[in-house]
């Protein structure tokens, strides 16, 4: 039966059947053998915040292609160009059988070409990958055409072909032709603009807007009329298109946020369009805020400056100013400062009070003795070079002092402060990690603006560390706390403070003082000046000195990077102080010794609240003041062995550290002063033994055999210590005054120095002198 229904079925039926069933077989076999590979390498464009392009860069092959996204196709576009390429583009597979018969009658009976039956697929075809126009060439385009509508949707068919339609010279696609010709983006076209344009794929090489604009409006006024024609467009639409003028002339691409740009470009170099988070209008500002900054400066040698931005909401990087001016060749203007390492200053201190808070060392108003010290040969100084004697954990925090920074580093241990810093990936700081120590906290290692910013934003953020984002698909990172809330709150709350150096002098009585937190630094050398601040808004990054290293007297972070700061903050948030960071949950005030800062013991009468953690702060008692028992006339001190029955008083002396005692001598300050031990007590003491300072313990000493070099001997010793008694190798030396200094004449080799005081108590260290020829 089936049989009989086939011969049934009229011949030329079959035969056609069979030969559209062996031209669909050959079309998916040959699909086979030659697949279609569409790549399109594109131009790498930076896109603004707002969506505007900041700054573009060639194709691979040179050419201007930029990628129109079908968002940006808009229906004002689509339809003119449907309607003046391919009428029926919705409605075939790629090849308008209709077009080509009518286009093959016409040509023939004229005896040349008078209308061409491209459609947009066989178009794209042909741009993809141009060749001689032939009947096979011919072919191949259609054959590759069924391809594409295969493969792709007929959106993205129309967009491949805005893409790459010529335009004259090295631009392509619409995108381009619009940026570079109107300035504007395609979406913002207006019907006359985007018909002008529409007439230039048919003929790129004679019509060039800007040369041939005479030319162009004739034709793409007769187009409009066509439209009119066919009701493609209010006839309101067209007579304003039909008189709009045509004044677009080739421009330049945006080459804005030059240093941002280039960055982003390189890290993204596989995307045609990067959106970034970038605020293109504040960008603008500080760029040219910082450019006239540098200008006023630029006569004291100081040159360049870079600023981040980071808006504290989410994470996002808002501006971003490599240097003072890109163009300044001489000045090293394309240098990226916010990638550059350099010494961080006294930029640091803030993590690490941050992290003894939390490790329960220190509080906002704990006293710390701010006197000479030496750790190992290291002797830190302060960058006045004076000492203080007893200040705050926060005078110790605003007024930078350097000797504070090192003994609470000393005590949290550098090794772990810089573990802490290698979480947060400051590169330099992993890569020398084995190379550094306690001057670390001082500038001695090797930081970049982003890494400090990044850092600070952490403290903005209450604790919680989270990468920047960059582009607007980024996804928002959780992040991870390197500090605890009630930690940030104590650090936010020192930082905020305005009684310190390094405010800037012309800001100490300004009613436009921003409310911020923020700390400067000052590199050795007076090399780079740092002021990185923030508020619940924004964290901003301030670096200025100059890229060739060279040292200016007049830079520091106070004077120099501090105003800019200042400045950045006015101009981007004036007057945003109305909203402040909540004291946390987790953080307390409880009332001190104003003396110590430690909890009150029964003789302290003066009192001030202080902020601490619960179950981390420390709970030591004050211990500013000890009971000395005295003759009547208090000539004399006893300890409990020579003790009479009678015939003494109590009184309290204060608890002196050593080094506090011998900072006290030296600097001729007075003190209170505990009488002389009874002279008839034969009681040997063990505690508060003098510290030996110098020389150093377990150290080697080099000494040239032709120099009369001595060492010196010094040492700490208690407030009840008059003399002490100095040994080398367990041979008395020399007896002198507690903060007296010796010299000796060492020999060659290991050396044994002692140091007894005169209640008996004794000390010992040990060097090792090598004599040698300079």
């Amino acid at each position: 039966m089936n049989k009989n229904y086939i011969k049934k079925i009229p011949y030329w039926v079959r035969i056609t059947g069979l030969a559209i069933s062996a031209i669909i077989f050959s079309f998916f076999f040959l699909n086979l053998i030659f697949p279609l590979h569409v790549k399109n390498d594109y131009s790498n464009i930076v896109i603004a915040s707002d969506s505007t392009v900041i700054h573009a860069y060639l194709s691979i092959d040179e050419k201007w292609r930029m990628k129109t996204e079908l968002s940006e196709i808009t229906p004002l576009l689509r339809k003119a160009i449907i309607f003046k390429e391919d009428k029926y583009f919705y409605y075939h597979p790629g090849v308008n059988a209709f077009a080509i018969i009518r286009a093959i009658f016409n040509n023939s009976v004229q005896a040349k070409r008078t209308s061409g039956a491209s459609t947009i697929s066989m178009q794209v075809s042909r741009l993809l990958k141009p060749k001689a126009r032939t009947y096979l060439n011919k072919l191949i385009e259609i054959f590759r055409a069924f391809q594409l509508e295969l493969q792709y949707s007929k959106d993205e068919i129309l967009q491949m072909y805005l893409n790459i339609a010529p335009y004259g010279g090295n631009i392509e696609g619409v995108k381009a032709a619009s940026l570079l010709y109107f300035e504007k983006a395609p979406n913002h076209l207006s019907l006359a603009e985007l018909t002008a344009l529409s007439v230039i794929p048919n003929r790129p090489n004679s019509l060039t807007i800007g040369k041939d604009n005479d030319t162009i409006i004739k034709i793409r006024n007769k187009w409009l009329k066509r439209f009119e024609k066919e009701d493609l467009f209010s006839k309101q639409d067209i007579k304003d298109a039909l008189n709009e003028p045509l004044t677009a002339q080739r421009h330049s691409v945006p080459k804005m946020a030059p240093h941002f740009s280039l960055r982003i470009k390189n890290r993204h170099i596989e995307k045609a369009n990067i959106y970034t988070h970038l605020d293109l209008k504040k960008q603008l500002k500080i760029e040219q805020l910082v450019k006239n900054y540098i200008g006023r400066l630029y006569n004291r040698n100081i040159k360049n400056a870079s600023v981040l931005i980071i808006d504290n909401s989410k994470n996002k990087v808002i501006t971003y100013v490599g240097s003072a001016d890109f163009h300044n060749v001489e000045d090293a203007g394309q240098v990226d400062g916010i990638k550059a390492i350099r010494s961080p200053g006294s930029t640091l201190k803030p993590f690490l009070y941050a992290l003894a808070f939390d490790k329960g060392i220190i509080t906002p108003t704990l006293k710390i003795t701010d006197v000479p010290v030496n750790y190992s040969g290291y002797e830190p100084h302060n960058y006045d070079s004076e000492y203080h004697g007893l200040v705050s954990v926060i005078n110790a925090l605003t007024n930078s002092l350097n000797v504070v920074a090192v003994k609470i580093l000393y005590q949290y241990k550098s090794h772990k402060f810089i573990n802490e810093l290698k979480k947060l990936r400051f590169k330099q700081i992993q890569k020398d990690e084995k190379k550094l120590g306690l001057s670390v906290i001082l500038g001695g290692c090797g930081v970049t603006l982003e890494e400090l910013t990044g850092l600070y934003h952490a403290f903005a953020n209450k604790g919680i560390y989270t990468e920047f984002n960059w582009l607007k698909n980024d996804s928002l990172n959780s992040g991870f706390n390197i500090i605890s809330e009630a930690s940030a709150y104590m650090l936010t709350d020192i930082l905020t403070q305005v009684t310190r150096p390094d405010l800037p002098l012309e800001w100490q009585n300004s009613a436009d003082l921003p409310r911020v937190a923020w700390k400067t630094g000052t590199s050795y050398g007076r090399k780079d000046a740092w002021s990185i601040g923030y508020n619940k808004n924004y964290t901003i990054g301030v670096w200025v000195g100059n890229f060739s290293s060279e040292g200016v007297q007049e830079l520091s972070g106070a004077e120099t990077a501090a105003p800019l700061l200042f400045e950045i903050f006015n101009t981007i948030d004036y007057k945003s102080d109305t909203e402040w960071y909540d004291i946390p949950k987790n953080l307390e005030y409880r009332l001190v010794c104003s003396e110590t800062g430690q909890i009150p013991n029964s003789f302290c009468t003066n009192l001030t609240s202080d902020a601490y953690i619960p179950n981390v702060s420390s709970n030591k008692k004050c211990e500013h003041l000890r009971k000395i028992q005295l003759a009547a006339d208090s000539s004399i001190s006893y300890c409990t062995s020579c003790l009479p029955e009678s015939g003494y008083i109590n009184a309290f002396y204060p608890n002196y550290r050593p080094e506090m005692i011998s900072y006290f001598e030296t600097n001729q300050l007075k003190y209170s002063k505990v009488p002389s031990h009874n002279p008839e007590c034969e009681r040997i003491f063990a505690e508060d033994k003098p510290e030996i300072t110098s020389p150093v313990n377990n150290v080697e000493y080099f000494i040239d055999r032709a120099d009369t070099t001595q060492i010196l001997l010094t040492c700490n010793a208690a407030n009840n210590v008059d003399t002490v008694y100095w040994y080398i190798n367990d041979k008395f030396y020399k007896s002198a005054e507690a903060i007296q200094k010796v010299f000796f004449k060492p020999g060659e080799g290991m050396l044994k120095i002692s140091c007894t005081d005169d209640k008996g108590r004794n000390t010992n260290i040990h060097i090792k002198v090598k004599m040698i020829n300079f």
